[in-house]
Order: C-alpha cells, then sequence, then structure tokens
C-alpha cells in the first residue's frame, strides 16, 4: 500500500494544474455512459433486451458527447474539488439536468424509444457519479499528498456555526487533520457535529491525551477578548498550540479592538480640566535662539521638542543617549520642520559626559537647555542604584555646570513628585538633582536656573497607562500594588507646556535662586478608578466578587520597594503666585545640612567603586536631610507640606 501511494504522490507532483483540469472534463466524459446503463436497469429491472441493444446503442455516444460539452459550458473542470467538500455540489445540478435533458430530446425520436422514468432516473444517477467521482478524487490527491507528511491534530474549542465552517474549511487540508470538539454547553455534550464527537470543557485535559492533539483553534468570536485570552493561557500550560479564529466583524474591521483601545482623549482620566489650551506656550523666549533639550527621545523629551519646534527657534539640539529614539525624533522633526528655518541638530551620547556636553553647548552656541534626561522607572533605578545615581545626579551636575561654565542663559530642570520626601532611589535622585540645581544658582551670574515638579504623565513610557492597556489587551488581570494608591496626573502635552511657560518667567529680585515650579494638579487621581475607567473604555467589564463573570480581574499585588502610597508635591511651606494663575512657584530654601558639593563628590567616589548600599544611603539621607517638616496645609487644589 506504501508503495502504492508513493506512486501516486509522485504521478500528483508532475501532474500540473491543466493536467488535473484534463482528467476531470475526461472523467466527466467517461461517467455518462456507465450512469445510462445503471438507469436501464432501474428502468427495465435488468439490462434492456437483445433487440433494444441496437436501437439504445447510438445514446450512449450522444451522453458521453453531451457529458463532455456540458461540463465545458459551466467551467466544471476549472472548479478546485475542495470547493465541493467545502460549498456543496450545487454546480453539478445543472450539468446532470443539462445531460439528462439531451437524452430526453434524442428518445423524443421514434426509433430511440426511452422512458421519462428512465431519463429522469440517469439524471439523478449522473448527479450523483459525478459529485461522487469528485469526492474520491480529492480523497486521493490527499492522500497521495499526505504521504510521508506529519499530520497536526487539532481540536476545535467552539461548536457552534464558527466551528462548523472551521472544521468544514479544514476538512481538505493537507497536514491538519480536525478530531473533535469542545464546548461548555452542557446541552451539546455527546453530540456530533460534522461526524465528530463534541466534548465537554471540563474534561478537556482528557481529551487531549486520548486523542494526542497538538493544536487548539478558538472558535468562539462571540467570547470577549479578554475570556479568550485567558482560555488560550490555560490551554497553553497544558503544552497546546492556541489559535484564535476571528469574528468576521474584526476581519472586516466593523469590531473595536482592544488595540484601538480609547477613543477617550488622555483629559478624561485626569478628574479635572486639562489646562495645556489655556497655559500659553511661552513661543517668544525660544523664537530665534539655540535650544537644546536632554533626553530628546523621550516621552517628555519628544513633546517638548515638538512644541519647541513650533516656537521656531535658531536652531533644536536634540542630546539623546538611546540611537533609536534619537533617529525617531530627528526624522520626525525633519519632516515637521518644512520650511528649514530650524537648523535640528541630533547629538548621540549621555549628559555624564563633561566632553560632550561643553562640545555640544560650544558647537551649537546654546542659548537655552530644557533638561528632560533621567532614569524614571522606579522599581529598575531601585534595583539599579549605581546607575540611576550616575546619570541623574552626576548627569545633571556635569550638565549644569557646563551650562554654567558656557554662559548659558536659561537652564530649566524637569523634576517629580518622587523628589518630595523620597523612599526609593530614583526619588532621591531627583532631589539631589534639584540641590545640586539649587546649588548652581547660587553661584550663578549669568544662567538662570529653574526647575519644573509635576507628578506622573498620562501615556508617558512607565506610565500605568500603557501597562494597564497592555494587561487589558492580553486579558488581564490589571496589576495594582494597592487599592488606595493614588497619583496626580498630567497629560504630556500639559507637561511640556508648564515647563516652555516656566522657562519663560523672569525675576529680578530673586538672584541666585533656583525657582521650583509646580502645577495646580487638582486632585490625585485614586488609581483603581483609573484601573476600572480604562477597562471600561476598552468596552469591558471588571471581574470581582460582585460580578464573577466579568471580563478583566483588577488583581491587588502589594506596593513595591521604594513605592509610596500617596506622593506629594512640595517640600515648603506654601506656595507663591506666578504670571499664571495655574502654575505656582514654591517657597523651597536651597540650603542643607551638609555641603551639597561635598555630597556629591562623596557620591561619585561610591560610584567610581561600585559601592551601591553606601551610595544608596547617602543619596536617601542626604535627600531626607534636606527636608524640613511643617503642618500639612491647603492652598489652591495643590497639597502642600
Amino acid at each position: 500500500m506504501d508503495l502504492i501511494r508513493k506512486h501516486f504522490f509522485r504521478i500528483s507532483q508532475v501532474l500540473t494544474r491543466r493536467h488535473k483540469q484534463m482528467v476531470i472534463w475526461l472523467a466527466d466524459v467517461i461517467i455518462a455512459p456507465p450512469a445510462f446503463l445503471l438507469a436501464c436497469l432501474f428502468t427495465y429491472g435488468q439490462i434492456w433486451p437483445t433487440e433494444q441493444l441496437f436501437r439504445l446503442l447510438p445514446l450512449f455516444p450522444t451522453v458521453a458527447l453531451a457529458g463532455g460539452m456540458a461540463s465545458l459550458g459551466l467551467g466544471l473542470p476549472w472548479i478546485k474539488l475542495k470547493s465541493y467538500e467545502s460549498f456543496g455540489p450545487g454546480g453539478l445540478i445543472p450539468y446532470a439536468a443539462m445531460v439528462g435533458g439531451a437524452v430526453l430530446m434524442a428518445t423524443m425520436l421514434p426509433a430511440l424509444n426511452f422512458p421519462v422514468v428512465g431519463t429522469l432516473a440517469f439524471t439523478l444517477i449522473l448527479f450523483l457519479a459525478a459529485f461522487g467521482l469528485r469526492i474520491t478524487l480529492l480523497q486521493l490527491f490527499l492522500w497521495a499528498l499526505r504521504f510521508r507528511k506529519p499530520m497536526v491534530r487539532v481540536l476545535i474549542y467552539g461548536a457552534g456555526t464558527t466551528g462548523l465552517q472551521l472544521a468544514s474549511a479544514l476538512r481538505s487540508h493537507e497536514t491538519i487533520s480536525v478530531v473533535a470538539f469542545v464546548d461548555d454547553d452542557p446541552t451539546l455534550r455527546r453530540e456530533r457535529l460534522a461526524g465528530l464527537r463534541i466534548h465537554p470543557g471540563g474534561r478537556i485535559e482528557e481529551v487531549v491525551a486520548n486523542y494526542e492533539i497538538s493544536r487548539v483553534i478558538l472558535a468562539m468570536p462571540s467570547l470577549s477578548a479578554p475570556k479568550q485570552a485567558r482560555l488560550g493561557r490555560q490551554l497553553q500550560a497544558l503544552g497546546l498550540e492556541v489559535q484564535v479564529l476571528p469574528s468576521f466583524a474584526q476581519l472586516v474591521g466593523t469590531e473595536v479592538l482592544v488595540d484601538k483601545l480609547t477613543p477617550l482623549s488622555a483629559g478624561y482620566f485626569l478628574g479635572r480640566d486639562r489646562l495645556d489650551k489655556s497655559i500659553p506656550s511661552g513661543g517668544g523666549e525660544y523664537r530665534g535662539r539655540s535650544v537644546m533639550v536632554s533626553g530628546a527621545g523621550g516621552s517628555v523629551g519628544s513633546e517638548l521638542s515638538r512644541q519647541i519646534l513650533a516656537c521656531h527657534p535658531r536652531r533644536l539640539v536634540l542630546f539623546e543617549v538611546s540611537e533609536h529614539a534619537l533617529y525617531t525624533i530627528d526624522k520626525e522633526l525633519r519632516e515637521l520642520c518644512s520650511d528649514g528655518l530650524t537648523e535640528i541638530v541630533p547629538v548621540l551620547g549621555s549628559v555624564a559626559d563633561a566632553r560632550l556636553t561643553r562640545q555640544a553647548l560650544d558647537d551649537n552656541a546654546v542659548d537655552v537647555v530644557l533638561h528632560a534626561a533621567a532614569y524614571k522607572h522606579v522599581p529598575l533605578v531601585e534595583n539599579n542604584p549605581i546607575a540611576g545615581l550616575a546619570n541623574n545626579v552626576l548627569g545633571t551636575r556635569t550638565l549644569a555646570d557646563a551650562c554654567l561654565k558656557q554662559g548659558v542663559r536659561r537652564f530649566i530642570m524637569i523634576s517629580t513628585d518622587k523628589a518630595v520626601r523620597p523612599v526609593n532611589v530614583m526619588g532621591a535622585s531627583k532631589r539631589l538633582a534639584e540641590m545640586v540645581v539649587q546649588d548652581l544658582a547660587a553661584r550663578a551670574a549669568r544662567t538662570q536656573f529653574s526647575i519644573v515638579r509635576f507628578g506622573n504623565v498620562l501615556g508617558s513610557s512607565g506610565s500605568v497607562v500603557p501597562l494597564f492597556k497592555e494587561q487589558i489587551a492580553r486579558g488581564g488581570p490589571v496589576t495594582l500594588t494597592h487599592d488606595d494608591v493614588t497619583r496626580y496626573f498630567m497629560t504630556i502635552s500639559e507637561a511640556a507646556r508648564l515647563v516652555l511657560l516656566a522657562g519663560s518667567f523672569r525675576d529680578e529680585d530673586r538672584p541666585g535662586r533656583a525657582d521650583v515650579f509646580v502645577l495646580d494638579m487638582g486632585k490625585p487621581v485614586r488609581i483603581r478608578q483609573l484601573a476600572e475607567q480604562l477597562i471600561h473604555a476598552a468596552g469591558y467589564t471588571v471581574r470581582d466578587a460582585l460580578n464573577p463573570t466579568g471580563d478583566i480581574e483588577i488583581k491587588v499585588t502589594g506596593l513595591r520597594p521604594g513605592e509610596k502610597l500617596h506622593e506629594e508635591l512640595l517640600i515648603g511651606g506654601g506656595m507663591e503666585k506666578t504670571p499664571h494663575p495655574k502654575i505656582l512657584r514654591a517657597a523651597e530654601e536651597a540650603t542643607g545640612d551638609l555641603s551639597v558639593s561635598v555630597a556629591v563628590q562623596e557620591l561619585g567616589r561610591l560610584i567610581a567603586i561600585g559601592d551601591a548600599g553606601s551610595a544608596r544611603a547617602l543619596a536617601l539621607s542626604v535627600a531626607l536631610g534636606e527636608c524640613r517638616t511643617a503642618p500639612a496645609v491647603a492652598m489652591g487644589s495643590a497639597r502642600v507640606l
């Protein structure tokens, strides 16, 4: 049998598409006479009497000719054999009717008398023979093509209409064998679909073992994406390859997918009105000047670069340590700057490189520096304190000191609310960076130093919004560190406008001080509420004790090392007004118990020898020692401690 199959396989490989079409056409010609012979047997109860043999003999070539002409006229040889099994033998009905009609017309001649019932029997037999022949040829070809090919045994999860159509489509596949169905509907147990047994979902492990299944296809497009994702993970845990059959609505793009998650703007999650339209850009301070943005490829840095470009500076220097991020923002800004009025200069390197920073400032005659470069992911910096402190503290000192020596007009550092009474390395590093800037400001004659401090930025890398969207797309759970954790939020556009506007403020009565500007960010947002809003915005429901059949679960994992339950914006005891009512100046003193320069020098020594524990302890002690406790008061809608 294997030898026959091997030879048949070789023949099937040699045959071209045109050869196979010829085989099908010859089959339509050849089967017509035997079908007529069977019709005669049905009509007369036996092969016709001898005296009728010569009278009906002319009908044999007639039916053969009619079969060939009808097959060509209807284009039957060009229809693939797989189509008959999947979509039915509808195309063979007119074929049989046309050949039967030819026999009926021929038997009207006086010499060829044949009963009408015989003609009807011939038409039916010819139809069945043509259909059966095609199914047989298909199975022979598949039998040959599957020679020595590994078969993938497939289980279809979902015994509905979609599952039935899928089973029919895969039945004629060369390397796939559908062996069973699984469905959670208890009414379908022990029933069959497309000749295959329907098993309950609770016995999936037993079914997989008994049928030696290696792949499961989820044919349940009506099931929500999160539930499909959870089911898929359960099946993958059994060592199965899992594939999902999309719904027709998803294929044609009329059904909303998780990847197109939020038609809502980021401001929807703020709990207050967006301020980016009410905050002027301060564009006059940057027009015609040479401006440098450090960390230009990051979330905030790239938005700063876009908004500065709209202010028409003479030159825009993009300082970035990531090659890919620098390439991306440089390419984008060059496309936006079609008028050629702004020279865009990409600089690849770290702000901790003193030679490079001095060269970049000098070669480009920089007037304004916006310092957005920082490592800001709390858990990563907590696990890598040497890298975090070197980049955030020593990098800030290197760049700010170079600006001081080069006589740069303005230096604006972007800080974070985590710098206020820090409990983690990232917060301590940003607080130390603020202290470095404040220390340099006290010795600056020409350069004006400023610090802009704000909370979390919606949509930035590391923000909870992209993380939650990714978790929702995977079917959950959405991870939450604590039920009561809150954060201040602002949009990237708000953050960029705040920085640009703060960089335009002038205060001649405050020499030798680095102003700290904060945005009136409203009330802090409860992160659990944000997670629920994102789940609902995706069109799903929260799965909890009150709704056990919901789509997405919110799982509390516990506060991470160095994470606060609530963040603060201010260190000192009050805030002062600025030219804009929504931007406030923090009343903070710049002096500490330990000289900043000595502390940073010691920190640099510890970083150089790789003493992570001592460097972390020093950073936290200096940062916390600078803080001065004061009774909590409220001013506006921002928290002041």
